[in-house]
């Protein structure tokens, strides 16, 4: 962003959230919004301040040397702060940063599914402009109140689908929007992550979210991306075998099945199987594959099949995804 005599304007971000997605804590990576933010201070020199919120001052820690080690790697300097920090735990921190942000600034939203619709709402109401990561809200109910919060406030807000960036998912849509496959007839998606996800990295949320709502949402977010189409009506059904045995009352995979009207008045339908309880050994952390099929051709894509197999001695096959928040 450039003024009228050329000078740097600042956008100063608030980032509410500190863990795998945001910063890589607890990984070997950096997550996704911290590299992102790394890869826009390049591209465009911003003179911005940006601050991360926890709960949890020694998780502000080890997030602040992911941050220290992405500025050697990528050579990218962030005008970037932590906070609470030492020994501190206090979830209502990020109330008070979103009072003392310098304007003009945003947020960005990177917390559980449940908390996402209080934090929202704080946001808003501090005149933030805000990006939530998906899913915006577990309930509709909360959805519409926050847009209309937003709206009230003449706010902008958007909710962090990054597939529908992803190569192959655009090209799937310009296949749909060309009529190249005609009228569509079906959908068949299925997505699965490790059984790390549930037990591990997320266990202290993963009784209060499900895999199709974490997850399988990216791809129902895309048959709307990609068709138009309106959701008229949904089925699910699930399983819960291998992670109450782990002392979580939560689905090991659920099956949906969605039924979308196109514009054009005809519809098709969507099944979308979901799991994360794959085995600790498979070659990514996410197993995604999707087909489209319509009545002058089909689309198919293996979103784990990249075209790059990695094997090293004293680990498993790698199957990395060199478009997502690699560094390499």
């Amino acid at each position: 962003m450039v003024g009228s005599y050329g000078e740097k304007r600042v956008l100063n971000i608030v980032v509410i959230g500190t863990g795998m997605y945001a910063t890589g804590r607890g990984t070997s990576g950096y997550g996704t919004v911290l590299p992102a933010i790394s890869e826009w201070q390049r591209d465009n020199d911003h003179r911005s301040e940006v601050v991360f919120v926890g709960t949890n001052g020694k998780h502000s820690e080890a997030s602040k040397q992911k941050s220290e080690q992405l500025a050697i790697d990528t050579g990218v300097k962030l005008n970037v702060s932590f906070v609470p920090d030492g020994n501190v735990i206090d979830r209502n921190t990020y109330k008070q940063v979103l009072k003392e942000i310098p304007r003009p600034a945003c947020a960005i939203v990177v917390v559980p599914d449940h908390l996402h619709y209080q934090v929202a709402s704080d946001c808003i109401m501090e005149d933030l402009p805000l990006l939530v990561v998906k899913p915006l809200t577990p309930t509709i109910a909360e959805g519409v109140e926050l847009v209309n919060l937003a709206d009230d406030r003449s706010l902008y807000g958007a909710v962090e689908f990054h597939k529908r960036w992803d190569k192959a998912n655009l090209m799937m849509r310009d296949k749909i929007q060309s009529g190249q496959l005609g009228d569509l007839l079906y959908c068949w998606v299925e997505y699965s992550q490790r059984k790390s996800m549930p037990t591990e990295i997320f266990k202290e949320w993963t009784e209060k979210t499900s895999i199709l709502q974490y997850l399988g949402i990216h791809y129902i977010d895309i048959m709307r991306f990609c068709t138009g189409a309106t959701p008229k009506r949904v089925m699910a059904v699930g399983q819960k075998r291998w992670l109450p045995t782990q002392g979580l009352n939560a689905y090991d995979s659920i099956q949906c099945i969605v039924e979308w009207k196109m514009k054009e008045g005809y519809q098709f339908t969507q099944t979308i199987l979901t799991n994360w309880i794959d085995p600790e050994t498979s070659s990514a952390m996410s197993d995604q594959k999707i087909k489209m099929v319509g009545t002058k051709g089909r689309f198919e894509s293996d979103h784990k099949e990249r075209g790059i197999r990695i094997n090293l001695d004293n680990s498993c096959v790698e199957q990395p995804n060199p478009d997502y928040c690699m560094d390499y």
